[in-house]
């Protein structure tokens, strides 16, 4: 079969299916780039601080465009309204957030049967390996400024226990604590008392949380064309080798009927003798003539 493949016809044919399949494969490499989309990259204006009353309102869904701004509030935390949340990491080990009530100043307030003369926001004032360290939050005025994130997902089928909670889920927390609440929370970076740092223990870790990279998404019809043309390319080198292999069996063929006599006697090459006594045919005696010493008695 090789001797067929370096006919120069198929030697031709094998180049053009190379570069068939070279196209095919570039187009695919097209559709793998255009199959990944990247989200708008982060704006640097996110990092400015603004007021939480001027970015978010109460009672509105949480929009993507103000995700991860950094904000000021000033108000007051509820010491009965606190909750732990676990599995939560820290330099890699385990342990809860700490996330408390925040009554907003000066904050839109909700009208409703259930709503509360105050509005609130869930904010995640530190880290803690062990919920025995977890303390109080500070009273009075407090200013705080942290980094504004959406509402979490509860968990389901998932019973936390009292003082617990399975996520910061602005769902599961105004049932808790009966209260009106924006659709977000804030991890807090900072918290101000009079001008002055509150003063948390050694235990509790402040949780710098950094801006979330751009997330990708995958266009499925993209990446389904990427694939679809690396078949392509197989495709075209295999119509090759079949075309060479059907090649090759017509040449077996013709070799076949064009080959010599091979020397095999079938016993029909000789003339037929039609004297020659048939096998079957029964046999006559030959009349004897009288020898010349033979008498004839009378």
């Amino acid at each position: 079969m090789l001797k067929t493949a370096l006919k120069p016809r198929w030697i031709a044919g094998l180049v053009f299916a190379l570069l068939l399949s070279a196209v095919f494969v570039l187009l695919s490499q097209w559709q793998l780039s255009r199959s990944t989309q990247h989200e708008a990259p982060v704006s640097s204006s996110i990092e400015e601080v603004k007021p939480l009353v001027d970015v978010l309102q109460p009672g509105q869904f949480f929009p993507g465009s103000v995700s991860d701004q950094m904000v000021t509030a000033t108000g007051s935390y509820d010491p009965a309204k606190q909750v732990l949340v676990e599995g939560r990491l820290y330099n890699g080990q385990k342990g809860f957030w700490i996330v408390s009530a925040f009554a907003v100043d000066n904050a839109p307030k909700l009208s409703g049967v259930a709503a509360s003369p105050n509005t609130w926001i869930p904010v995640a004032r530190a880290w803690v390996a062990d919920a025995a360290q977890a303390g109080p939050p500070p009273s009075g005025t407090i200013t705080l400024t942290g980094r504004l994130l959406p509402s979490e997902a509860p968990v389901p089928n998932v019973d936390a226990g009292p003082g617990r909670a399975s996520a910061v889920a602005v769902a599961e927390l105004i049932n808790i604590w009966d209260v009106s609440s924006y659709q977000g929370f804030i991890a807090a970076t900072s918290e101000l008392a009079g001008g002055v740092p509150v003063t948390a223990n050694d235990a509790a870790k402040p949780l710098n949380i950094p801006a979330q990279p751009p997330e990708q998404q995958i266009n499925w019809l993209n990446l389904f064309y990427s694939v679809e043309w690396v078949v392509f390319a197989g495709f075209a080198l295999y119509i090759w080798w079949r075309m060479v292999a059907d090649d090759y069996r017509r040449d077996l063929e013709d070799d076949e009927f064009d080959s010599p006599d091979d020397g095999f006697d079938d016993g029909f090459d000789e003339p037929f003798d039609d004297d020659r006594d048939h096998p079957n045919e029964p046999t006559s005696p030959e009349p004897q003539q009288p020898g010349p010493e033979q008498k004839v008695q009378q």
